[in-house]
């Protein structure tokens, strides 16, 4: 599974749109926009902040399996 795809599962689980996922993160909603439609990937802290804030660790977000 892709980053974006894990992103709108995360926004899905947790009744989440846009503007409140990039408040959770301390993200603009554009960046949001941008992981959902694949131009851009979380920044080291947004990455962070998902792992702490929904237990999604780097490797799943990114699809990395051991």
């Amino acid at each position: 599974m892709q980053f974006r795809e894990i992103i709108k599962q995360i926004m899905a689980e947790n009744n989440l749109s846009q503007e409140k996922l990039a408040k959770i993160l301390d993200v603009n909603q554009t960046t949001v926009s941008q992981w959902l439609l694949g131009n851009k990937k979380p920044s080291y802290d947004s990455i962070l902040m998902i792992y702490q804030k929904f237990g999604v660790t780097p490797n799943e977000l990114f699809g990395i399996n051991n």
